[in-house]
């Protein structure tokens, strides 16, 4: 009688197994390999994040200008998604400017506020000059960057005025007019001193109008 009959669990050297339970047995592991990877990666997913950054938003959509307190609020993000120079709570911002229009949520930067911060992107030396324009809607077509010439058309005694001249060429715009304002358009200028004195001379003694120039 052959040995393989008297032991059955006994398989003859040589003899393979055959290919649809080989197969079976690779499928088998393949599939338990998946639903491990599918388990860790429904655990990472579902794991709550542990820390957060807290900055200040905008509570709603500002249209640049003076800001009070009840214009920011606290927001927190996800780490390393935070934007550079974010302000964080503790930060005093009423009675700041909002250099332009912010939309609600949006965190707040330090660039976004009149200031020395705003200035750091400019040559050394440039100051913020404050010009009331004549026409407030002409100013309302400007944002933030752009680049502007200034004249001034001084006014005589008998309510003549003068043929305008530029007083201040290609000064760029810091801050624009808030949105709905019925008062005359105030910009806040990037000058230099120079050209800081020559605007408040020309406001004093004439009405002020711009022109839009290209970008420097």
């Amino acid at each position: 009688m052959p040995v393989a009959s008297l032991l059955p669990g006994l398989r003859p050297q040589g003899r393979r197994l055959p290919f649809h339970r080989l197969l079976g047995r690779r499928h088998r592991l393949l599939a338990t390999v998946l639903a491990a990877l599918a388990a860790a990666c429904a655990a990472t997913g579902l794991r709550p994040e542990t820390s957060s950054v807290t900055v200040l938003a905008a509570a709603r959509d500002l249209p640049g200008g003076v800001l009070s307190a009840a214009d920011v609020k606290t927001v927190a993000l996800r780490p390393g998604t935070a934007p550079e120079g974010a302000l964080r709570p503790g930060t005093p911002v009423a009675g700041r400017v909002l250099a332009g229009p912010a939309r609600r949520g949006e965190p707040l930067t330090d660039v976004r506020l009149l200031g020395p911060s705003l200035l750091a992107a400019h040559p050394p030396g440039t100051v913020a000059a404050p010009v009331r324009v004549a026409d407030p809607e002409s100013a309302r077509l400007l944002s933030p960057g752009d680049v502007v010439n200034v004249l001034a058309a001084p006014t005589g005694w008998d309510g003549s005025a003068a043929p305008a001249r530029i007083v201040a060429e290609g000064v760029p715009v810091l801050t624009v007019p808030a949105s709905g304002s019925d008062r005359d358009a105030l910009l806040m200028l990037a000058t230099t001193s120079d050209q800081a004195v020559e605007l408040a001379s020309a406001q004093s003694g004439g009405r002020l109008s711009i022109t839009i120039a290209p970008p420097r």
